[in-house]
């Protein structure tokens, strides 16, 4: 007899790719137009797992088919095994959804053979097609979900993505809260579902993968952040939540919703205080504001402590964890400065600016942000020589900070002229 799950006829012609996200924590920088592709570096690594047909165990979560040796439906379903992908696998499909119509378990199974096949083909309208009469006959086909998660995924179809990454939650969701059967107890029920939700694990972690990627890449901030709200209300203990809560509140604020950034960032605070990301996050918007300036420059300084004492994730390469450490020491240090300028303490600033500027070199907005507030505050001091000497490199970088760069050292005498290079003879 062969027993089939929601999914459980794997085609013996195609492997499954499964994606892992190794999260770090981010540098939070406070930028209106700060570089996507920075946060992409920080916020994730992708790894590839191949799970072949012949490695993967089925999930069991959904209705469960059974085919008895040796009968018709059992040669039909040998035959689609073993035919290759393409016309001659569909036309089989064809010939056992129409002989065996009567069955509803056997039209379950073509559908579900139907889905797997059109994936395979990267036919995804038509793996979607037939995942929709799937779930119509099996609400609970979690592997019948996660399929149409990755049509989804491959037509790039973000809105539907999210709506069927949510769908598999609340089959989970049902799943783990099923009474058990008249005829098992429940702590044999318990071990089968604990044994069910394992074996579906490499599923759940691409669904989640999938669904926090696809947040990420969206290009408006406001539309970012709804989804990373949806993301973490749907899997608030995904390996990624903690991080998608961080992304939430920094593209409230690339979308300039200081309301929801601080609603979102003091949040996080609240459960946990020791959260780097988000102490960095409210210290540069409030010194930045000129508002708060104590809270901002406490917040500052608990970041550069518990800086001091952080300890390199395994999964994070040294060189990376290292300018990550750097960039967020540097925006500490901005941050006092910004507070110190506000509070007319001139030379304490510029000491603080001076040591963020290094550390900083790495990320091109915040170093130029750094600079120009350098700049501005040794202009302050009446430093002019020094002034524009530090203005003119953040005029030279292609920042946002360029612009009010140029007009301080237009105040000030205008750039530094460049050395001419010395001929060799």
């Amino acid at each position: 007899m062969r027993a089939f799950g929601s999914i459980q006829l794997c085609m013996r012609s195609y492997g499954r790719t499964f994606r892992r996200m190794t999260v770090a924590r981010v540098a939070v920088l406070n930028n209106r137009r700060l570089h996507r592709e920075v946060y992409m570096k920080r916020f994730l690594t992708v790894l590839a797992v191949v799970v072949s047909c012949a490695t993967a165990v089925p999930a069991q979560i959904g209705k469960k088919i059974s085919v008895a040796a040796g009968t018709p439906e059992d040669k039909a379903v040998g035959e689609i095994y073993a035919a290759p992908d393409g016309p001659d696998k569909v036309a089989l499909l064809d010939k056992f959804a129409t002989d065996f119509s009567g069955n509803s378990d056997m039209v379950l199974l073509a559908d579900q053979l139907y889905e797997q096949t059109f994936l395979a083909q990267k036919n995804y309208p038509k793996a979607l097609e037939y995942g929709d009469k799937i779930l119509a006959l099996d609400p609970d086909g979690f592997s019948a979900a996660v399929i149409m998660v990755h049509a989804a995924e491959g037509q790039g179809d973000t809105t539907k993505l999210f709506e069927l990454g949510e769908k598999v939650n609340a089959i989970l969701i049902r799943f783990k809260s099923a009474p058990a059967p008249a005829d098992v107890s429940a702590e044999d029920w318990a071990n089968t579902k604990a044994e069910d939700i394992k074996n579906a694990q490499s599923d759940i972690s691409y669904v989640e993968y999938a669904l926090a990627n696809a947040a990420f890449k969206a290009p408006d901030p406001a539309a970012r952040a709804k989804l990373f709200e949806r993301y973490v209300a749907a899997f608030p203990d995904a390996p990624y939540a903690t991080s998608v809560r961080e992304q939430t509140a920094v593209a409230y604020q690339q979308a300039q919703n200081n309301p929801k950034m601080l609603e979102t960032a003091q949040a996080i605070l609240a459960s946990d205080p020791n959260n780097i990301s988000m102490l960095l996050l409210l210290a540069d918007y409030w010194s930045g504001a000129g508002k708060e300036l104590d809270k901002a420059a406490a917040d500052a300084q608990k970041a550069l402590d518990l800086l001091a004492q952080a300890k390199k994730p395994d999964s994070v390469p040294d060189a990376q964890w290292q300018q990550q450490i750097a960039v967020q020491k540097g925006l500490a240090y901005s941050s006092l400065g910004q507070v110190l300028v506000t509070k007319t303490r001139n030379a304490a600033a510029v000491d603080a600016f001076q040591q963020a500027s290094p550390l900083l070199k790495s990320d091109t907005v915040s170093y130029a942000r750094n600079l120009y507030r350098l700049g501005f505050t040794l202009a302050k001091m009446q430093h002019t020589d020094e002034a524009r000497t530090i203005l003119t490199e953040a005029v030279s970088l292609n920042t946002p900070w360029k612009v009010p760069a140029q007009q301080t050292l237009d105040k000030i005498g205008g750039p530094v002229a460049r050395r001419p290079a010395h001929k060799t003879s």
